[in-house]
């Protein structure tokens, strides 16, 4: 039996300009970013370097994935991670019910054969990691490898080949490998640590909450017909939920959902009643809201006002 070829998929890179491009296109596309975050996405691309990016939820890390793809015109690929994802959901697997109707096609024509030729490229179910090393287009995919800390520890080890050689192998195949690697980003919650062999093959950047400029900047990117007073109450607010003990702060997507439902309302500035009818936009626990509801923040309402 003649061994496994190896098969190389070739792809063109694509660099990103500079740091101050890749701001502007960001920013284009509506997303707003800081300076080291540019310059971790920049390295990235540059290096040929999958990137990690941890923190809270809700603060832009798949955000950002879906706008580098854009930015750069080419697709998104997204892998998202859960416990017990496996080689089959994450990789690929084998049509079972079309090799079935070969083998039944075969036998019809009295052609039975050793059974290899129902193990081809063509009888091969791609799933996004193998997608994302076989580009046809000619351009290298983002691939967006969405909260790893939530796979299993297995999962991860076998992350590590594909992020080392940017190969997969498929043993009645032999290895799939790129040219040019995919763009690969990274994101975690940091509901677990990822494992430190995992971390050496990426650059890493730790995406925090914005200021409370920034953070007003990017509600009104993201939400424009928001009169600029709510939205500045809306952040001030936001952040002042954000040193509350709370079981679950808001994220910047709840500050943009916020936003986007006050102004569905047509509310223009913020009111104790209407905070107390909306905090479950922004807030996802029972005891947060009730916590929260009433006299706190009416509160919280008085010091936005004071500039606090």
């Amino acid at each position: 039996m003649s061994q496994p070829e190896t098969r190389t998929i070739a792809t063109e890179p694509s660099g990103a300009g500079s740091i101050e491009s890749l701001q502007r296109s960001f920013r284009e596309h509506g997303y707003i970013c800081d300076r080291a975050l540019a310059t971790a996405v920049f390295l990235g691309l540059e290096l040929g370097r999958p990137l990690l990016l941890e923190g809270e939820a809700g603060v832009g890390k798949t955000e950002l994935a879906k706008v580098l793809a854009a930015s750069l015109g080419t697709r998104l690929i997204r892998l998202q991670c859960y416990e017990g994802l496996d080689v089959a959901n994450a990789v690929y697997e084998w049509n079972y019910p079309r090799q079935m109707l070969e083998i039944r096609l075969r036998e019809a024509r009295g052609d039975v054969g050793d059974g290899r030729g129902i193990f081809g490229p063509e009888f091969l179910i791609r799933r996004p990691l193998l997608q994302a090393l076989e580009s046809h287009d000619g351009l290298a995919p983002v691939l967006l490898i969405d909260e790893i800390d939530r796979a299993d520890e297995e999962f991860e080890a076998y992350l590590l080949e594909i992020l080392s050689d940017f190969q997969v192998t498929v043993p009645e195949i032999g290895t799939i490998r790129a040219e040019v690697p995919p763009r690969v980003v990274l994101t975690s919650n940091r509901t677990r640590e990822v494992h430190d062999a995992l971390k050496r093959r990426c650059l890493y950047h730790w995406i925090d909450y914005p200021s409370r400029s920034r953070e007003l900047e990017i509600v009104l990117t993201r939400v424009p017909d928001a009169p600029e007073r709510l939205a500045a109450q809306v952040v001030a607010f936001i952040h002042r939920l954000r040193e509350a003990d709370l079981t679950k702060v808001p994220g910047v997507a709840e500050t943009l959902d916020w936003a986007s439902a006050l102004l569905a309302l047509g509310a223009r500035e913020l009111q104790p009643a209407l905070v107390d009818e909306t905090l479950g936009v922004v807030l996802k626990y029972e005891e947060d809201v009730r916590r929260i509801r009433g006299e706190t923040a009416a509160g919280y309402l008085d010091e936005v006002a004071a500039g606090g």
